[in-house]
């Protein structure tokens, strides 16, 4: 379990390193992302208006949940490959850059890229600490603790019925993948009425 001054420590630490003060509304976003992690069923639905920096405490928040379960595995989805490998950059940036996250740093940097990274942690875990993919991407035979679906609904995967129906269709496989009583979380904002985030 990941505590709430445990994840609102590690963000206004990292803020300091920017030297910025944390918005009292990343806070809420925070404690919205560890409620989901904790509480059952352990599925969230994070929408917020543009540029409100969700990203950025969900990529802080990703980080903060590696340096206090460090076996933890993720993957990030995202219309495009490239969406989601920026994410896996961000997260990357802050485990070096964080002063706690010094020790959990690995010693050899053999999968520390902008597609997957891993982190010193137990023995034995065969998927990266995290690793992204495009909706489109082969996702078969991934298992994954926390699941952060980030932007998979943009204009290019949601303009028509055809395409609506395809999304969905690929996000049920997600089920497959996640571990039992891990953790799923969307964020997004929806580009159509008939919104994917409905269901989410």
């Amino acid at each position: 379990m990941l505590t709430t001054s445990a994840a609102f420590n590690f963000l206004d630490a990292w803020n300091a390193i920017l030297g910025f003060q944390t918005p009292e509304h990343h806070k809420t976003i925070m404690q919205f992302l560890i409620d989901v992690l904790n509480d059952t069923p352990h599925r969230g639905l994070l929408n917020a208006f543009r540029h409100s920096g969700k990203s950025t405490v969900v990529g802080i928040f990703a980080a903060c949940v590696l340096y206090h379960i460090p076996e933890t595995r993720i993957l990030i989805l995202s219309a495009e490959s490239g969406l989601a490998s920026r994410m896996v950059s961000h997260i990357k940036n802050i485990l070096e850059n964080h002063p706690w996250c010094v020790d959990i740093l690995p010693d050899v940097k053999k999968e520390w890229g902008r597609h997957k990274i891993t982190i010193k942690r137990p023995i034995g875990i065969r998927e990266p600490s995290v690793i992204c993919q495009g909706i489109s991407g082969n996702i078969t035979g991934m298992r994954s603790d926390l699941i952060i679906c980030d932007d998979v609904e943009v204009p290019n995967t949601c303009n028509t019925q055809h395409k609506r129906d395809n999304l969905r269709e690929r996000l049920r496989e997600l089920d497959f993948i996640l571990s039992p009583h891990g953790t799923m979380i969307y964020i997004g904002t929806p580009h159509t009425k008939d919104t994917i985030y409905q269901i989410a």
